[in-house]
């Protein structure tokens, strides 16, 4: 059995978050969040939060589930929406800053697939 979570609209640069997406994917929930408690990373803790949420959606869905037998399946992390900011140079000149977000995706399911 499968149960999915999104975040969207993290602000976040897409390429920072996938750091940590390939750091946990494939592996059990539990070992996946202990890695994520003790990681240094600032997308450490949203990304913790949306497994989290994913295995709770697993649980509301069958609720004699082994919840330590979830696995991540599938965590992918695309890029959302981009704001422009103008910073202001010399000589009149203006420089665009692109603030960057991303759209997280996780998929947990049980070790049977």
């Amino acid at each position: 059995m499968q149960a999915t979570a999104k975040l969207r609209h993290l602000r976040m640069a897409p390429r920072k978050v996938r750091l940590l997406a390939d750091m946990v994917r494939g592996k059990p929930v539990g070992s996946a969040l202990s890695e994520l408690q003790y990681s240094q990373k600032r997308a450490a803790q949203p990304v913790a939060k949306l497994i989290q949420s994913a295995v709770a959606n697993a649980v509301q869905k069958d609720p004699d589930l082994d919840v330590d037998a979830l696995v991540i399946e599938k965590i992918a992390v695309d890029g959302g929406p981009i704001s422009w900011k103008i910073q202001p140079r010399a000589m009149g000149r203006a420089f665009w800053i692109a603030k960057r977000s991303s759209h997280v995706t996780v998929v947990v399911g049980d070790e049977a697939r």
